[in-house]
């Protein structure tokens, strides 16, 4: 079967851990006789996990760019960080001369029955490059969404863990280039950590606002008290949000630190269980 090549994803960069987003395969035809482009969203394989329970909920948006406005979706898997679909979508009625100008976008998202849904990657191929007369199948790897998720700016965090004491101190020094919330083209940001236990919340704190800045400087630590048989069932969750005197205060972004979330996050969790009472600084992407 033809395959696109990859391309290399892993460009040496300074600041946060280019992140794997996993692959997807989906299969592309187009019947002359019935005028009809056949897209099926075929499986996931090694996405990330998106929720703090250390899995995702995957499901897939299928455009024909440019057109935003008819999209369909397929099922939701639950807890499934390999998903297979196996679902067909029939564009009906699509003439070939303008299938030709219509790019394949999809673009998987974790399902979340309280928030809006998380972006977790895309694909996009412009239907002209492909041989669309014969069926063909593809594995791609996932981009980071262009839909502006993927450019909620960075946070510098450290982590330092003191296994005697039973603590950990969360510092939040700095963030850089984080999304403008206000419609002057700024934000008032400020951050909230929250200790998390299996699922339940446990105990909050935050920092200062800082007004009209998208690079502000914190340098604010947050001791708190982490048994170490509770560990492995511990998550911070780092939210920095834009303060707003009016209405409700916005999210810019938010970072899951745990032994199981992303693997910029786990890299940076096992740092510090592994150099206890030092301090550990990693930058971090804010996620949506």
């Amino acid at each position: 079967m033809p395959q696109l090549s990859p391309g290399s994803e892993e460009d040496e960069h300074e600041g946060p851990v280019c992140e794997k987003l996993g692959r997807i395969q989906f299969s592309v035809g187009y019947s002359f006789q019935d005028s009809t482009l056949t897209v099926k969203i075929l499986k996931g394989q090694d996405l990330p996990a998106k929720d703090f329970s250390g899995t995702s909920d995957p499901f897939v948006k299928i455009y024909l760019l440019p057109d935003k406005k008819h999209k369909l979706e397929t099922k939701v898997k639950r807890k499934n960080l390999n998903p297979h679909w196996n679902e067909t979508f029939l564009f009906e009625g699509f003439p070939y001369e303008k299938v030709v100008q219509r790019t394949l976008y999809l673009q998987v998202l974790d399902y979340d029955r309280f928030s809006r849904n998380d972006p977790i990657g895309e694909v996009s191929i412009p239907l002209n490059k492909l041989d669309l007369a014969n069926m063909q199948t593809f594995w791609k790897e996932l981009k980071p969404c262009s839909d502006g998720s993927g450019s909620r700016g960075d946070l510098l965090v450290s982590l330092c863990y003191n296994p005697t004491a039973n603590t950990i101190t969360v510092s939040i020094i700095k963030a850089r280039n984080l999304k403008a919330m206000d419609i002057g083209g700024t934000s008032d940001p400020y951050v909230k950590v929250w200790l998390m236990h299996k699922d339940k919340r446990v105990e909050k704190k935050k920092t200062v606002v800082m007004k009209r800045c998208l690079n502000p400087v914190f340098n604010e630590s947050f001791p708190f008290d982490v048994p170490a048989h509770v560990l492995r069932e511990t998550t911070i969750i780092i939210t920095v949000m834009d303060k707003d005197r009016l209405s409700r205060n916005d999210v810019i972004g938010k970072i899951y630190l745990s032994w199981k979330s992303g693997p910029a996050e786990v890299k940076h969790w096992k740092d510090m269980i592994s150099h206890p009472r030092t301090t550990v600084a990693q930058w971090h992407s804010l996620k949506a």
